[in-house]
């Protein structure tokens, strides 16, 4: 009997294999195939990019000369900033003696011998929740700066019961705006809602240090002889008007003034060097240009770092530039609705609250609480929550403390409302984006391209109420 030959027929005759009854295939198998297959891919991801409400919402001045000039109506009073201290151990806590020209008081006084004299008559006092500092009526003796804790300031209402008029943190103070009057009298009470520590100075010593010191004496004279200037609701020298009259008297006579040292914002900059072997640049642009992709990520990245130093930046940042009397705490921790309302009528015409999404939890949690629901906004075709109106952003490079507190931003924005603008030049060699270029570096004796990639950019606030910031914004669930 003869044997078929092995040779005969082709595999394009026979039935699709099927596996052996041991488990092995007998036929080329996906993971071999996918190895001659085109793979679709997606371009490389980046989990940092967020949504950058800010740089969006934010309207641009182009600042061709680089330096952006705030010119404003002369100032008359000054405004108050917070003190900072020192600490050594439970006991051991001491105000940083050039701090103290955050007082409106003390501010531009330069003697820091004085200053640190001065600093040392303070003494340590701790409070227990609950403990009333002063009460309204009482004659000042003694001046306090707030180390730490959370003090409420409250008067009796017109109609009884109690009226609560704001919320002193730490770095604030009561006392100092006294200095100057004969017989000063509390026009408020205080009481510490928390344990806290205060630093107290006697009145009586207060006076007589001022009275032996004749540079601070001076100061002090020169304040009080410019409070007594006539002036508007909002500090700025007054320009004399008439309304109301008949017939024809004399019309008084003046000007609006200026203040002779505007402050000048010059543009900031972020800046890094990419760089990409020319072999990478040369044999692996199919099918993504390598470089492009290098640079796509790259100023996103840039652009994700300036968002975070216009928040956080000291110098020109939102945080470290909104003027303190546009700070308000949570009478209770976490950000109330009634908190969100002190904030929004602190200023006219508000464009849009900025916070971190945490913040914006626990804000929505005090609205079910109530059983309130905030409304929404649409902007740019995007569905945000809002609050009476105001759209509510979210910003993750608002810092979240260590006691796990953050804050919430209000800004009104534009030059033509004296709001917030953002500041960038554009134009500049070799621009890839506005304000933003890449400059190509050259390449190295390593077969390295370089290139630097640099945005420019600042932010100015035109008047001190154009942005306004809740503290203290307590962010963790509170027990029910």
């Amino acid at each position: 009997m003869s044997t078929p030959d092995s040779t005969a027929g082709t595999a394009l005759d026979e039935p699709a294999p099927e596996p052996s009854t041991d488990g092995q295939f007998t036929s080329l198998g996906t993971e071999a195939a996918r190895q001659l297959a085109t793979t679709h891919k997606s371009e490389p991801q980046m989990q940092a990019i967020s949504s950058r409400w800010l740089l969006r919402m934010l309207p641009w001045v182009d600042v061709k000369g680089g330096t952006y000039r705030v010119n404003r109506r002369l100032q008359l009073k000054v405004g108050r900033g917070r003190v900072q201290f020192e600490q050594n151990g439970g006991d051991d806590v001491r105000v940083i003696p050039e701090t103290l020209t955050e007082l409106p008081l003390l501010r531009g006084y330069s003697d820091n011998g004085t200053l640190g004299e001065l600093a040392s008559r303070f003494q340590t006092r701790e409070v227990r929740a609950g403990q009333v500092v002063f009460e309204a009526g009482q004659p000042v003796t003694e001046a306090y700066l707030v180390v730490h804790g959370r003090f409420t300031r409250y008067k009796a209402g017109k109609y009884g019961g109690e009226e609560i008029v704001g919320v002193v943190s730490g770095g604030d103070q009561f006392g100092d705006e006294a200095l100057g009057q004969d017989d000063p009298l509390w026009l408020t009470s205080v009481r510490a809602e928390t344990s806290g520590v205060l630093l107290a100075v006697p009145w009586d010593v207060l006076r007589e240090f001022v009275g032996r010191v004749p540079s601070l004496q001076a100061h002090v004279r020169a304040y009080a002889a410019r409070q007594r200037l006539p002036m508007n609701r909002k500090g700025e020298a007054d320009l004399p008007l008439q309304a109301g009259h008949a017939g024809e008297p004399t019309l008084s006579g003046g000007f609006v003034d200026y203040e002779l040292a505007p402050r000048e914002y010059e543009l900031s900059l972020t800046q890094t060097v990419l760089k990409v072997h020319t072999r990478v640049a040369d044999l692996y642009n199919n099918p993504m240009n390598q470089t492009q992709q290098q640079l796509r990520l790259t100023v996103e990245e840039i652009r994700e770092r300036q968002e975070w130093e216009m928040v956080n930046n000291r110098d020109f940042g939102l945080l470290h530039n909104i003027d303190y009397r546009q700070r308000v705490s949570t009478f209770t921790g976490p950000p109330t609705p009634d908190d969100m309302d002190e904030l929004l009528t602190m200023r006219r015409k508000t464009k849009l609250f900025l916070a971190h999404p945490k913040a914006i939890a626990a804000f929505f949690r005090q609205c079910n609480r109530r059983g309130l629901v905030p409304g929404t906004a649409t902007v740019e075709g995007h569905e945000v929550p809002a609050w009476r109106g105001v759209p509510i952003f979210p910003c993750n490079k608002i810092p979240i403390t260590e006691q796990h507190t953050s804050s919430i931003i209000a800004l009104r924005t534009g030059e033509a409302d004296q709001g917030v603008v953002g500041l960038y030049q554009t134009g500049i060699p070799d621009e890839f984006q506005p304000g933003l270029n890449v400059r190509f570096m050259g390449i190295d004796t390593h077969s390295v391209i370089r290139y630097l990639a640099t945005a420019y950019y600042s932010m100015a606030l035109l008047v001190p109420d154009a942005a306004g910031v809740l503290e203290n914004v307590q962010i963790g669930r509170t027990a029910e």
